[in-house]
Parts: C-alpha cells; structure tokens; sequence
C-alpha cells in the first residue's frame, strides 16, 4: 500500500470490481485486514452494486474496520440514494457499526417502500434505538404489522422482540385490531418475545387460523 497521505491501493479498487465474485471477496478481506481509510468511498460504492451476499458481508466487516468517523459520514449519504440496495446495505452497515449518531437517519426510513431496505431499517433501529427511546420505536415498528410475507414479519417480530417489554403495550393494542393480518402478526410477535426459541412459523399460522375462523383446529 501508499502511505497514509497518498492515493488508495489501485489494484486492491480495481479488485472489488472484478468480474470474479472470489476476487472481490478476497480483495474485501485485504481491505478490512489493511484497514486503510482511503478505501471507504470504495467499499461504500461497491456495497450498492454487489451482487453476491458473501461479497456484501466482508465489504460490510471491512467498513467496520475502518474508523467510524470516516465510514458513518459516507453510509448516512448512502441512505437517501434512489437504489434500494445501496440504502439497505448501508443500513446494515451502520447497525454493526453501533454508532448512536446515526439513529436519526435510520428511523427515517422505517416505512421505507422496498421491504428489504425497510427489513434492514427495523433491525438497526432496534440496535441503535437511544436509551428510553423504546416505546416509541416499539409504536412506530408496529404501524408495519402485517405487512410483507413471512420472512418480512419475522424481521419486524425480531425487532420488536429485541426491545423486550417496551413492546408489550403496543403489541396488546395490536391484537385487536381490526385486519386479522395485523392481530395474527402480533400474537406471533407476543409469542416470539416470550419464547425466543419458538417457532415463529406455526405461530403465525395459529394466530391466523384462530383469527380467520375463530378455531385453531
């Protein structure tokens, strides 16, 4: 590598794009091994356009290895970009980080349109969420009950898990609502907080069955 003052690695930019999914992902390890600020911008870059998940999760280990000062500032711009996938990577990113700082920017793009980008949204907002802040997350993550297939409210009933009692009101206040959708997700949700050992699954089709027909037969 250039010293610190001079320009990044060419081969090692070069590399993240290459046309080999194995190149990019060695060349991901090297920069977060080296940790070498000069590569933020393109790691960052490239996380909007990897389309390989081993790839995406070393680019995002290697970001955590670079110093948050330089990497949080580049990630909070990558929120608003109009790819979905870039705002969704820099949201995960930004949940292994840890840094508090970009709590504002995060709870932001809860409702997001793209289930993915708002998938990643839940998960790091109940990471980062301030201390006492719980409650009002936990209402605003319920406004998505109900919403997406079964591998979206499993994200969302993860979320709402993870802020543990804070939940509870809100979840109560959810099982009666008026879209069995909606009640079924929150009893799932209930249950997982309680038992996260359970399956989240055959709860939800429980929930379902009693709410639809009134018999979980």
């Amino acid at each position: 590598m250039n010293t610190i003052h001079g320009e990044p690695d060419a081969r090692l930019i070069a590399a993240l794009a290459h046309a080999e999914s194995s190149v990019r992902l060695r060349a991901a390890l090297s920069a977060g091994t080296l940790g070498d600020p000069r590569v933020a911008e393109a790691l960052v870059a490239r996380c909007a356009l990897e389309p390989d998940f081993f790839v995406r999760d070393m680019l995002t280990w290697a970001l955590c290895r670079l110093p948050a000062e330089v990497t949080v500032p580049r990630l909070l711009a990558e929120l608003g970009a109009a790819t979905a996938q870039a705002r969704s990577q820099a949201l995960h990113t930004l949940s292994k980080i840890g840094d508090r700082a970009a709590w504002p920017a995060v709870s932001g793009l809860l409702h997001d349109s793209d289930d993915e980008v708002a998938l990643s949204a839940w998960r790091a907002a109940a990471a980062l969420v301030p201390p006492g802040s719980e409650g009002s997350l936990a209402a605003d993550l319920a406004a998505a009950l109900g919403r997406g297939d079964q591998p979206v409210q499993l994200g969302l009933s993860r979320a709402l898990a993870a802020l543990g009692e804070a939940a509870t009101p809100v979840l109560a206040a959810a099982a009666n609502h008026r879209d069995p959708r909606v009640r079924a997700h929150a009893d799932a949700t209930e249950r997982l907080r309680r038992d996260p050992g359970s399956g989240f699954e055959p709860s939800l089709e429980l929930a379902r069955r009693v709410y639809v027909t009134g018999s979980g037969t």
